[in-house]
């Protein structure tokens, strides 16, 4: 059967292709963090044989070197050849040894296999430790005083040395290759009750003691080391998964919203189109224009239809306004005005609704404003949309007041507050979101779009403006539109506490 593959050319429909690809990247990265939680992963028993074997097999010839050179030494000491035969055994247990280094080198050695080989290498260097036992229990009839226990005593401590960094990668390889060593001269001190040859158990024993310790703490230290590096990928891996997760989310996120602007971009001479001939329409009907309605349902319904046509238009345009400032499209027609002027035009525009609430409407104006550089019908709008929230909110027989005047950075500021029912704290980041509404207009059911403050902050963010909300619940809520001082025509010096004179108070009940 055939499977079929998607070719549309719409970026934005969900490719169901990929569910199995990221099944198998949730299955990787839950993997590596499971592994970063259990820290020693089995793994590392192949990697830490893969080290120890090419260790061993780069100090191939320091064990025959030494064997020659000890042995040379003792028939030096001994003045006897017979000592020199200990090197076919130790040579022959070290060429085994080695044999047995480069087979596990040539095989893909695995965290199963890694165990066998351990203990392969481990039988190894016992059979070393035996020839260093032949090696203990060798005697000089003909030396005089302790020279020659000095001899093996002083050759033993090398060989684990030896022994202890060549091997330092395999645990407990210095006891399995000098635990026999120690046993024959304990046997010997033993039998000769001789403080030399105690002396000389001790030393061993203890150098067996302390180098074994030490090579499990370089065992332990390059354990963690590999952990670290394991880690470090793995995290390396994730952030990699991550951020090619991220980048196909945001990928995604940009092609849908612009698609959603090209949309609305597109669609808003439709979308306005038959709004105009409804608007149009239903208000000549409502007016009687073409002859009276002799039934007043009918006038009724005709009022009904041109409010409710003038509330989607207002609703397309704010869905338009917020699209075009999210796009960077919106753009500035900046000139002359003045704060006051434009002021004073929306409470002019709002004070119909207010009457029919029963809203009293003050203002209160620093004198003398200067002219501001700004866009007339962005700042009209921004004025509009918080005046229009006041009187919506407002409780009948309320108050709004409007002030205008300096901030203390030499801008101007627009304030409104009302006495209606307030915004509870925790609900202020929610009306100040993108369609975002409060409990209050949500029980009262209020007409709106919650994009009104929206885009009074983002129109005043592109006069490089601020925009601050107080509000206390049962109480009132107060707004502040701010306009920066470069934005002020003629410059005034920064005033900190400037008293508010009342240049005019109107009353709009």
């Amino acid at each position: 059967m055939r499977t079929g593959v998607s070719t549309s050319t719409d970026k934005n429909i969900v490719d169901r292709s990929r569910s199995h690809r990221n099944r198998a990247v949730s299955k990787a990265v839950r993997q590596t963090r499971e592994r970063l939680q259990t820290g020693h992963s089995r793994n590392f028993d192949r990697e830490l044989m893969v080290m120890h074997i090419d260790t061993l097999l780069q100090g191939a010839a320091i064990v025959p070197i030494f064997a020659i050179v000890v042995a040379a030494l003792g028939v030096y000491l001994t003045r006897d050849v017979q000592i020199f035969f200990w090197t076919i055994p130790i040579l022959t247990a070290h060429a085994i040894n080695m044999l047995l280094g480069r087979r596990a080198k040539k095989q893909d050695i695995t965290a199963e296999s890694a165990r066998k080989w351990r203990q392969i290498l481990l039988l190894g260097q016992l059979l070393v430790g035996l020839c260093w036992a032949i090696f203990a229990m060798q005697g000089c009839a003909t030396c005089g005083g302790d020279s020659f226990s000095l001899y093996k005593g002083a050759t033993l401590l090398v060989a684990i040395c030896i022994t202890a960094m060549a091997n330092f990668m395999l645990p407990r390889a210095v006891p399995f290759s000098f635990a026999p060593a120690t046993v024959a001269l304990a046997v010997t001190a033993i039998l000769t009750r001789k403080p030399s040859d105690i002396a000389l158990t001790a030393a061993v024993s203890v150098a067996v003691i302390f180098f074994t310790l030490i090579t499990n703490r370089m065992f332990q230290s390059n354990l963690k080391i590999l952990s670290f590096q394991s880690e470090k990928d793995d995290l390396i891996v994730e952030l990699e998964v991550a951020k090619s997760m991220s980048d196909e989310a945001r990928r995604r996120a940009e092609e849908a919203n612009l698609a959603k602007s090209r949309f609305l971009a597109s669609m808003s001479h439709e979308l306005r189109t038959p709004l105009n001939a409804i608007l149009g329409f239903s208000e000549v009907m409502s007016a009687e224009v073409m002859g009276p309605l002799n039934n007043a349902t009918y006038r009724e319904y005709t009022t009904d239809i041109h409010r409710s046509g003038q509330h989607l238009l207002n609703l397309i345009n704010e869905i338009l306004d917020l699209s075009r400032i999210e796009a960077g499209k919106y753009e500035l027609n900046e000139e002359a005005i003045s704060l006051l002027d434009v002021a004073e035009d929306c409470i002019g525009m709002v004070q119909l609704r207010a009457r029919g609430k029963n809203i009293s409407i003050s203002s209160q104006f620093e004198p003398q404003l200067p002219s501001i550089w700004a866009d007339e019908k962005s700042l009209r709008q921004v004025i509009l949309n918080l005046l229009s929230n006041a009187v919506k909110f407002t409780p009948q027989g309320g108050e709004i007041s409007v002030k205008v005047g300096w901030t203390a950075g030499g801008g101007q500021y627009v304030a409104i507050k009302d006495n209606g029912p307030g915004i509870p704290e925790e609900e202020i980041p929610v009306v100040l979101s993108a369609f975002g509404q409060g409990s209050i207009a949500i029980k009262s059911a209020e007409q709106g779009t919650g994009l009104g403050l929206p885009i009074v902050q983002a129109i005043l963010a592109k006069h490089d403006g601020q925009f601050m909300l107080k509000s206390k619940l049962r109480e009132g809520t107060e707004v502040i539109a701010i306009l920066p001082a470069r934005r002020v025509l003629q410059s005034l010096p920064a005033v900190e506490d400037a008293p508010l004179i009342e240049r005019r108070k109107k009353s709009f009940a």
